[in-house]
């Protein structure tokens, strides 16, 4: 098991330094020091010598990847992509474009996150496979045919939809909720709320019928036909035996999603006004910080790695035919 752990971790590195790698192409592909310095002085008026100077002081004076003045490490190192993304990996984010401490910001801004995406985990997950269960233990009848044209239904419909009616409904006509904003404390329960109602309500769709999928397969199974045939009663066999085994790929996906949960949704945060993770990201890129978008997208790096490896753990506790060594 240790060996194991050790093997994917040291896997984790060329795949830490690809990201990296590409996400610092990417950006600068779309924008270069230049453009960023513009953008952050203002577009209009701006002189060469206030853009070079800007430069400067944010360390966007030396050339991207290979510095052809310097010799030796030194032309490496000299270099936006050293200077910038090289301290990452013991976890120094530095300061964003604006000169604000990035893991300051990441460690107030996850709290507002995790407020939002925990709630919607577990309640979703709750929701989910018991709406799944019920159609596989109505299965074939009129209560399946139209959970299931329910849920084809809940897939079609755009993710905006949600939020904007849950907006409208709950926030203007009913006044139950704010419509947008939030505040630290217990007072955060009244502005989580809506956004999680609506990221529960738009998951139903797709992971309902995921579930009832994967629990109409292990009803097909020949153990599920023995405990019938000993007379065992549906309610048993279905919680019982196929909720038992059929939550071995449903756990095994929960544990990979559990450290993307730190980082947060993009649209819901963005909308209901959540300061959290996800809105930095998205206020991140719309201002071009480039120090904030390669900080974020390396720790969402990180922390899918360690979900992948939380995964395959899990794997061998839930099910003893896996054994990690093989």
């Amino acid at each position: 098991m240790g060996s194991y752990i050790l093997r994917r971790l040291l896997y984790a590195i060329p795949i830490l330094v690809g990201v990296n790698v590409l996400t610092f192409f990417l950006f600068f592909v779309v924008n270069t020091p230049d453009s960023m310095a513009r953008m952050h002085l203002g577009m209009k008026h701006v002189t060469p010598e206030a853009i070079q100077s800007w430069k400067i002081d944010h360390g966007y004076d030396v050339p991207l990847f290979f510095n052809s003045k310097k010799t030796g490490v030194d032309s490496l190192k000299e270099t936006i992509f050293f200077r910038k993304s090289m301290s990452l990996f013991v976890f120094r984010f530095g300061e964003s474009d604006q000169g604000r401490d990035i893991g300051d910001d990441i460690r107030h801004r996850m709290w507002p996150s995790l407020a939002i995406q925990i709630p919607v985990f577990f309640l979703g997950m709750a929701v989910y496979i018991s709406f799944a269960l019920l159609m596989v233990f109505f299965r074939g009848t009129y209560l399946d045919t139209g959970g299931v044209i329910l849920c084809v239904i809940l897939m079609s419909i755009s993710g905006m939809f949600y939020i904007i009616g849950g907006q409208y409904l709950f926030g203007k006509l009913l006044h139950l909720t704010p419509i947008s904003g939030y505040q630290p404390g217990w007072s955060s329960i009244a502005f989580v709320a809506l956004p999680v109602i609506v990221g529960v309500v738009g998951g139903i769709g797709g992971s309902s019928r995921w579930y009832r999928t994967l629990f109409l397969e292990e009803a097909g199974k020949d153990y599920v036909r023995t405990a019938w045939a000993k007379g065992l009663g549906d309610v048993r066999v279905l919680f019982v035996h196929v909720l038992k085994n059929g939550m071995v790929p449903i756990l095994t996906g929960a544990v990979s999603v559990l450290p993307l949960l730190f980082m947060g949704a993009l649209v819901l945060e963005s909308f209901f006004g959540i300061p959290g993770l996800g809105s930095y990201t998205i206020d991140a890129i719309q201002s071009q910080d480039f120090a904030i978008v390669r900080a974020i997208v390396f720790l969402g790096t990180c922390l899918y790695i360690l979900g992948l490896l939380m995964t395959d753990l899990s794997y061998s506790l839930v099910d003893p035919r896996v054994r990690l060594e093989g």
